[in-house]
């Protein structure tokens, strides 16, 4: 099928895209609405009223398996749209593992495509409006990459850049390298004519992406080169730079260096820790030991005093004793984590750790889980007390949902924060500004204060 054949099926379709999981999916679904906009397709709020429904899925934890069965099966309940026929499309690391099996569990799917074939949606979703039969695309590799097409930002403040595709790290628990493929840096001067670009478009804020964004250049250059890359895309003058997320293992002095330089390099870094117990870590296949990450954590603060530090914690892992999560606990009080994502173990077939027999009552890990919850939410309210007083410039993303007339943004080193639209004015004219913020009040998961000054 030509693309002109391809233009001639998809324009003036609507459609709505939804998407699961971490960054990376977001920014593939950014992809995907792009090259359909370019078709001449029209986005929709509800599914309801698309023409073309397409999942962006996660298959890191069970979880997400669950919702895309359950949101697919919803779709047969509503009624047709004004086309006549919805098409249902499946896309990221589900599809890439699934491929086609996808089809004999969700009848009412007609596309398929993988997390390496996104530049192929459009003529996959052309190809089953015309013959109204599936297609699937789960190829392994592809000549033309995702990062080559149009794409289509929900914010024109920030942008997600990837610097890199796939993970070679394979942690036991982790079916990442799977689905995403061999770690697959892009040249460096791509990367930087991206931000250039981005930069002159009026973006503010830029996070580079990547599974290990740590290894940046390790497959290129024979050794990481994520210090030179954070210098020369701080050179380009985009005002905030953020990355996620980050291997310990792989996280160099040189980095670090940077970091504390770099005035556009927020305060702020995601480094998962996932136990705080060198047993469990090594039966993850971490590659560090709880020393060794305490100790690096040490490195960090020493140059950056202030800087908010994030992670994942795993709950659960299959032989996880009283001893190994209490190790966990005795970290996460001495890190004082300002954030910290957890989760209860989710076996995942075809990873190592899924061939581990393990015991634990599930009462135990829920018992677990929730006792590092209240460790973790102490910490997060201890930090953002600190900030009490001080005065922070918060990049405004628009209102808060639960009222219009506050401001609701990112400090530096992306805490939440919000603060009465100054003046009653409009909110909407905020978005994208800079507002200094004066502090008044630290909630666990949130700052709240006052406007003072001009944006900038």
């Amino acid at each position: 099928m030509t693309d002109h054949d391809t233009l001639s099926q998809l324009e003036g379709k609507t459609y709505f895209v939804r998407t699961f999981g971490c960054q990376m999916n977001l920014h593939d679904s950014e992809r995907v609405a792009g090259l359909l906009d370019s078709c001449g397709c029209l986005e929709v709020e509800t599914p309801q009223e698309a023409d073309i429904v397409v999942f962006m899925t996660c298959c890191v934890r069970e979880a997400a398996d669950v919702r895309l069965y359950g949101q697919c099966s919803s779709l047969k309940s509503l009624s047709s749209p004004p086309g006549g026929r919805r098409i249902v499309a499946v896309g990221g690391c589900i599809a890439q593992r699934d491929g086609r099996d996808l089809l004999c569990n969700l009848d009412n799917v007609d596309v398929v495509f993988g997390t390496h074939s996104i530049a192929h949606v459009a003529q996959l979703l052309a190809a089953a409006f015309e013959d109204e039969s599936p297609h699937v695309r789960t190829r392994d590799q592809e000549k033309r990459a995702a990062t080559d097409m149009p794409w289509s930002r929900r914010r024109t403040y920030h942008a997600w850049v990837p610097i890199m595709t796939g993970c070679n790290n394979f942690c036991s628990y982790c079916i990442v390298p799977y689905v995403r493929g061999r770690e697959r840096s892009r040249p460096a001067d791509e990367v930087i004519d991206e931000v250039v670009g981005l930069a002159r478009s009026g973006v503010r804020e830029v996070t580079l992406l990547g599974q290990n964004v740590n290894s940046y250049g390790r497959d290129s250059a024979g050794r990481p080169r994520f210090a030179k890359l954070l210098r020369e895309v701080a050179d380009t003058g985009i005002e905030r730079i953020r990355f996620t997320s980050s291997h310990p293992k792989d996280l160099l002095p040189e980095t670090i260096e940077a970091m504390a330089d770099l005035p556009a390099v927020m305060p702020q870094l995601h480094l998962a820790v996932q136990s705080g117990s060198s047993r469990i870590l090594s039966l993850m296949n971490r590659r560090y030991s709880r020393e060794s990450y305490l100790e690096l954590i040490d490195r960090v603060r020493q140059r950056m005093p202030e800087i908010a530090l994030s992670t994942d914690i795993i709950v659960g892992f299959p032989g996880e004793s009283e001893d190994d999560f209490e190790e966990t606990l005795s970290l996460v009080r001495s890190v004082r984590f300002s954030q910290a994502f957890t989760f209860i173990y989710s076996r995942r077939q075809g990873t190592p750790a899924a061939q581990i027999e393990d015991s634990t009552p599930r009462d135990v890990v829920l018992d677990r889980y929730n006792r590092l919850l209240r460790v973790v939410e102490q910490g997060a309210l201890e930090n953002n007390e600190r900030d009490l007083g001080r005065t922070v410039p918060v990049l405004i993303e628009g209102s808060s949902k639960k009222n219009p007339d506050m401001l609701q943004g990112k400090s530096p080193k992306n805490q939440t924060v919000h603060a009465p639209v100054p003046d009653t004015a409009d909110a909407r004219r905020f978005v994208g500004s800079i507002l200094d913020v004066t502090i008044k009040r630290a909630r666990t998961w949130y700052l709240t204060g006052s406007v003072v000054g001009e944006p900038h």
